[in-house]
């Protein structure tokens, strides 16, 4: 009998040695790696703020050059994003001078499994990030109360006309509730309180810039909005306050509700649309 070759365990021997060129089956440490690129990172980040309402369904996606800026990547992963997107049916491509990329479902068959792998890795990071957006919107809220001046009751009550007034028009509302809680943030007289919103809002949202929607959160912030800026405007810090920390619980509820909804599915058969979140 020849023997076998050292230092090269013999396949369904233990202890034994197989011949040179017969390899293992690969597992463990040795199995195949996928590599995803930036491009479908970006793509699952994109089904994940659609899930959320942050683009619904007929709404034109930013340009290729604004995504770019807002993502902190090239325009040529943009576009490799976008690609990925239309061929899975999650937005369609139009061309011409009023072209873009449209959404066109706000769930795919493969949704889930990409929502999961944008959540799943970072939501013990998310969860300290929403902790923290509600301790530093409290303390914006009831800065702002105490230091508010006529400019900046101006601001808050066009910023929220333009909401009431923007109805289902999804860039309208974003654009609208933005300006609110900038002015709000600018009402604390420091610059730097105003750039930590930004900051987290921008780090929130996905690098989209927009909160989660859906017609029962506008419904709830059309009720909010309101009573969050006359605290402000009438110099009542802990009622700013505690308005804030209410008003900001929208965003962490549809999170964590997306968030255990994929987790849960993760473990049984089959899976379908997350229900009416979409605005």
């Amino acid at each position: 009998m020849t023997a076998p070759a050292p230092g090269r365990p013999e396949p369904g021997r233990p202890g034994r040695y197989a011949q040179p060129g017969t390899a293992p089956p690969a597992r463990g440490l040795l199995s195949p790696v996928t590599v995803r690129t930036t491009g479908e990172l970006i793509a699952e980040r994109f089904v994940t703020a659609i899930a959320l309402g942050q683009f619904v369904p007929g709404q034109r996606l930013p340009t290729e050059r604004e995504l770019a800026g807002m993502l902190n990547v090239s325009r040529a992963t943009v576009r490799e994003a976008i690609a990925r997107l239309a061929e899975s049916g999650y937005v369609t491509v139009r061309r011409g001078r009023a072209g873009g990329a449209f959404v066109a479902t706000g769930w795919g068959a493969d949704a889930e499994e990409m929502i999961r792998r944008t959540l799943s890795p970072e939501w013990q990071e998310l969860e300290l990030l929403l902790d923290f957006r509600q301790l530093v919107e409290q303390q914006i809220a009831r800065t702002a109360a105490a230091r508010r001046e006529e400019a900046d009751i101006a601001a808050i009550r066009r910023a929220l006309r333009d909401y009431e007034h923007a109805g289902e028009d999804r860039d309208a509302s974003h654009l609208a509730d933005l300006a609110l809680h900038t002015a709000i943030a600018s009402a604390t007289q420091n610059p730097h309180l105003r750039e930590l919103s930004l900051s987290i809002r921008h780090e929130i949202s996905f690098g989209f810039e927009a909160e989660p929607y859906s017609p029962e959160v506008r419904r709830r912030a059309l009720h909010q909005h309101p009573e969050l800026a006359q605290a402000v405007i009438d110099g009542d810090p802990e009622r700013a306050a505690g308005l804030a920390a209410d008003h900001f619980s929208l965003t962490e509820s549809m999170l964590r509700e997306l968030h255990a909804r994929v987790h849960l599915r993760s473990r049984g058969p089959g899976s379908t649309p997350p229900g009416p979140a979409e605005g």
